[in-house]
């Protein structure tokens, strides 16, 4: 590879707020070689069309297990499928694709805005709260237990099991969550399996022992970490991050309230805009390619920094600015191609949901004066922050 054009590790600016420092990239090029907290070199796509190429393009695989001199299968929580190419990847998604159908999401509406309906009788009366505490997080989680089948997760733990492997502080600190998150879900399933039910769990389990070809025991792991992870880590940050962008712009936030004929749009931009998915995860060229006119070696890693091409100027005019009537459609937030996130229906239901309901119960909400500077979440994988705390 060529020599690290930008150092983007641990810098509290930089994790604070990227986007000029991949406008400051982009203006130079759509992709850059750049050492992070995770690689010494790797090459950061950082343009709309590049970066959606890339995503789409099977020539960048995804399983590391693959890579010459890589020895063992990892983790148990690594054998998912956002970790796989095909025919593995093909196979696993099969499995969980008809859960996550246009008509089984519609109807998981109604227990969604009960949901949001409950957190917010319990919050409202308080007059102020951290968002992410009592509502930006608890929402996702309750219903994505729901849905795979594990209503009693002890939720704090796994919070903090959860920020730990997508969000770590350092490489032990991660090291030590996903040993701590393979041993947890494996006796999850373990739990589930002595007592099944008719959720999504219960069928995958099923499909492990009846099917010829199905899941094998750290394959359920693998996907019991995906469902349980991605299917509220995104969903958090998406309203959390959308909520701070409103209230930082507050014609915008007018506008919505006017009219919330909006709220489709809203969400989409908050998702352009500040979305909860800094970086794709990790990819590496199968064989030398070029992205853009950068030529890449064969077994290069490579990352597509989302947040960077959904702020791309060649893609959307003025796009450091928030405004909910633009047409973000076509965003990266849930990335492209064979990978693109399963729930994201259910993300975007959830967000529109829980954001026009929370601007209706509170309609004087703001963020609050004296919490000081935000604790950003550390690393390149998640955008978000631990806290949100607010005032109505």
């Amino acid at each position: 590879m060529s020599e690290v054009d930008a150092d983007l590790r641990g810098g509290a600016d930089f994790t604070a707020n990227p986007y000029p420092y991949y406008e400051k990239m982009r203006v130079a090029g759509p992709v850059h070689c750049v050492r992070t907290d995770e690689f010494d070199r790797v090459w950061l796509v950082v343009g709309y069309d590049e970066g959606r190429s890339v995503l789409a393009d099977q020539r960048f695989g995804k399983d590391w297990r693959t890579l010459p001199g890589q020895t063992g299968a990892g983790d148990p929580i690594n054998a998912n499928m956002l970790e796989m190419d095909a025919p593995d990847h093909t196979r696993l998604r099969k499995l969980v694709a008809r859960e996550f159908t246009p008509r089984r999401i519609e109807a998981l509406r109604p227990r969604v805005r009960q949901i949001t309906d409950a957190l917010l009788d319990a919050m409202v009366p308080a007059g102020q709260a951290d968002l992410v505490d009592a509502f930006a997080f608890p929402l996702p989680i309750t219903v994505i237990c729901e849905l795979i089948g594990v209503p009693d997760l002890d939720r704090d733990a796994f919070r903090l099991l959860s920020n730990g492997v997508v969000s770590p502080a350092g490489a032990q600190e991660n090291g030590d969550a996903v040993r701590a998150m393979g041993g947890y879900l494996a006796e999850l399933i373990e739990n589930k399996r002595r007592s099944p039910g008719d959720d999504l769990l219960s069928a995958l389990i099923a499909a492990r022992y009846e099917d010829e070809d199905a899941l094998s025991p750290d394959e359920l792991v693998g996907m019991a970490f995906l469902l349980l992870v991605a299917g509220h880590e995104t969903t958090v940050n998406l309203i959390a991050n959308g909520v701070r962008a409103l209230l930082e712009n507050p014609e915008q936030l007018a506008a919505l309230r006017a009219d919330f004929g909006l709220i489709d749009g809203a969400v989409e931009e908050m998702l352009r805009y500040d979305g909860p998915v800094e970086t794709a995860t990790f990819r590496f060229a199968r064989e030398a390619a070029t992205i853009g006119s950068t030529a890449v070696a064969a077994g290069d890693p490579v990352l597509v920094a989302l947040a960077g091409a959904d702020r791309d100027p060649g893609r959307y005019p003025e796009p450091d600015r928030f405004d909910i009537r633009r047409e973000a459609q076509g965003h990266l937030a849930f990335g492209h191609g064979v990978h693109f996130c399963l729930g994201a229906p259910l993300a975007r239901m959830e967000g529109r949901i829980a954001v026009r309901a929370l601007l209706e119960r509170c309609p004087g909400l703001v963020l609050d004066p004296d919490a000081g500077e935000p604790e950003w979440l550390p690393g390149m994988l998640i955008r978000g922050t631990r806290t949100l705390p607010v005032r109505w």
